[in-house]
């Protein structure tokens, strides 16, 4: 059973307020690609894209595409004013050089310690691993928005992952349809639980330990 829109913008619209002013962010593909339509209009933010682009807007209206125009994902994108072209070269540059204040990123499985697994079930085909190695590795703060549990209704958020990593010790928040969790040093960290969901619930659809903050709070 996959997500449906409302739950999907949902986690986005979460995601888009750890964005403050004037910050380089990118995003993944999947869920992360809305979160730029739920900022307000008072922050102004530069979207970085892996084939060569800083300062993404949103997407074009139908028929005004730009052929030439893409995101990282192949799809049409907008740019806005002081927006820069560049090379990938220079684009990888820019996450490598730990120039990037948030990653936003998709997620199959993470761990209680932050290792991310995003980018292959063993037995399907993909590309590969595109740039979401180094992007989980170099980002200031990298978040993972997916589901809390696959379809199967187990869980993704782990003890260990089992799936291959993308990157070890890299997430840094975690925010699914149930819940909003920090990974800290001392272990996953419930800050808040999304209605209509219990802090039961979360609980018993996590695979690894939590600790619940003292003020965890319902959103909804």
């Amino acid at each position: 059973m996959g997500m449906g829109v409302d739950t999907r913008n949902r986690i986005a619209r979460r995601a888009a307020k750890e964005i403050k002013d004037g910050m380089i962010v990118n995003l993944g593909i999947g869920i992360p690609s809305l979160v730029s339509n739920h900022l307000p209009s008072d922050i102004h933010v530069m979207f970085h894209a892996e084939n060569g682009i800083l300062g993404m807007g949103e997407s074009p209206e139908k028929g005004a595409e730009d052929a030439m125009l893409c995101n990282a994902g192949g799809f049409p994108v907008t740019i806005v004013p002081g927006a820069s072209y560049f090379d990938s070269a220079q684009a990888f540059g820019m996450i490598r050089g730990g120039y990037l204040d948030i990653t936003i990123l998709g997620g199959l499985e993470v761990s209680e310690k932050g290792d991310l697994a995003n980018w292959v079930i063993p037995g399907k085909r993909v590309p590969g691993i595109g740039g979401g190695m180094e992007l989980a590795e170099k980002a200031k703060k990298v978040i993972v928005l997916m589901s809390h549990v696959n379809k199967d209704g187990e869980p993704k958020i782990l003890k260990e992952c089992t799936l291959p990593l993308t990157a070890g010790r890299c997430v840094d928040l975690i925010i699914t349809d149930r819940a909003v969790i920090e990974v800290r040093e001392e272990g996953l960290v419930l800050l808040e639980v999304m209605e209509p969901f219990t802090i039961q619930q979360v609980v018993e659809g996590t695979g690894a330990a939590l600790i619940i903050s003292e003020d965890v709070k319902s959103m909804n």
